[in-house]
């Protein structure tokens, strides 16, 4: 007979119950989930002489931690398979986190050149025009190109597992090899590609970092963003990013996220089975002028997700538009009466945004994006053939009973 786990230590655990029981906190109630506290500050000892201000441990003042960020961020690493992590205000929080902390005045980036809009907002005009900051953007799929991009100066090769929104598949143990011959750390935004779906980490990243407002929460009702990575690179974000710039996860919402999470791998599983068949679907329906979902073999790098991430699944995201123009594009969305039109992703609602084919970002999206812009559809936990039906509704408004 096995030894019984033990419930604090992850290594023993499977990704259902460490999803549960890791992070979990039991105070004097001995209430079965973390308590919510939402004390800004703690009572300090009689003589706090030795107290360290800008410590970022719980005990002290709130910003520099609380229970439940810190109860957050174990469960964060386990997840993640990490050593540590740190809970901060959003997502975008999380990345500028990454660059403030961990780039310097004269140090170089390589950036893939499809990236989250603030990711290339940050790496085009913030950092550059207030740092003097240097990114080069490449294309992250061409190993070759990464290589040539790499400079004496470049500390950091910022990168998506499942680039947002081309859903391009970025070669992460490649790539990790790339920088770390140059001496360089890899940042690993999986957003797109939470725990225990994929875990970067295991193929070499150094830092990865999730919007928590997106599938970690699930439900569409927190805000929060991670880094995880080894100790002695997250112990400086969390003095600097946490401690002294102040971007502290709030206790409310790290509570939020954490009940969230217990439930992450039993919504993945519906999140990836239904985004597979509704791509199918779309794929075959000649109204789709063009679909990009990793699982579907038409996609650029199907063999590489499917290796990468271990038959595990391809996703909840793809992107897609339907023939016509972007009018036509804005009248299918409107004509959806269970997917919703709304920004952000990975909640249990599925959520469809339809973005348009200008700016600097859409320049790198593949030919087919630049002509059409593009429908990015989150699938949510709906049932699979209700979200099925509402597509195939809404073309036949679009187009006519009788287009197909």
């Amino acid at each position: 007979m096995s030894p019984r786990p033990d419930r604090k230590d992850p290594h023993t655990l499977s990704d259902l119950s460490l999803a549960v029981h890791a992070g979990n906190v039991l105070d004097s109630t001995l209430a079965l989930r973390t308590p919510l506290v939402m004390a800004n500050s703690y009572q300090l000892p009689d003589d706090p002489s030795e107290i360290s201000w800008s410590a970022t441990a719980p005990g002290l003042y709130t910003r520099n931690t609380g229970v439940n960020q810190a109860a957050l961020e174990q469960k964060l690493a386990a997840l993640d398979g990490a050593e540590d992590a740190v809970a901060l205000a959003s997502g975008v929080a999380a990345l500028h986190a990454v660059f403030f902390t961990h780039v310097r005045v004269g140090d170089h980036v390589v950036v893939s050149d499809v990236v989250y809009e603030a990711t290339w907002r940050l790496w085009t005009e913030l950092l550059p025009r207030r740092y003097g900051l240097e990114a080069t953007f490449v294309d992250i799929t061409d190993l070759d190109a990464v290589r040539a991009a790499m400079r004496p100066e470049t500390r950091l090769v910022c990168i998506e597992a499942i680039a947002n929104p081309t859903t391009k598949v970025a070669d992460v143990s490649a790539v990790a090899e790339i920088a770390h011959a140059a001496g360089a750390i890899l940042m690993v935004d999986s957003t797109f590609s939470p725990p225990p779906f994929y875990r970067p980490i295991r193929d070499g990243a150094d830092l990865v970092v999730h919007s928590l407002t997106k599938y970690l929460n699930g439900h569409g009702d927190a805000m929060g963003g991670s880094v995880s990575g080894r100790r002695e690179l997250i112990e400086p974000i969390k003095a600097d990013a946490m401690v002294d710039v102040g971007g502290i996860i709030s206790p409310f919402n790290a509570w939020q996220i954490q009940r969230g999470t217990v439930t992450l791998p039993l919504r993945l599983r519906q999140h990836f089975s239904s985004a597979l068949r509704i791509a199918e679907m779309l794929e075959a329906d000649p109204r789709v002028e063009y679909i990009y979902y990793p699982g579907l073999e038409s996609h650029p790098d199907h063999a590489l997700a499917a290796r990468q991430f271990g038959g595990r699944g391809f996703g909840g995201m793809m992107a897609f538009a339907v023939a016509g123009s972007p009018d036509v594009q804005n009248r299918f969305v409107a004509n959806l009466r269970l997917i919703t039109s709304g920004f952000s992703l990975g909640h249990d609602d599925s959520l469809i945004v339809h973005t348009g084919t200008d700016g600097g970002r859409v320049a790198t999206y593949p030919a087919p994006f630049r002509e059409f812009g593009h429908l990015r559809l989150s699938v949510g936990l709906e049932d699979t053939d209700d979200l099925v039906a509402d597509l195939s509704e809404a073309l036949e408004l679009t187009f006519g009973r009788d287009s197909r």
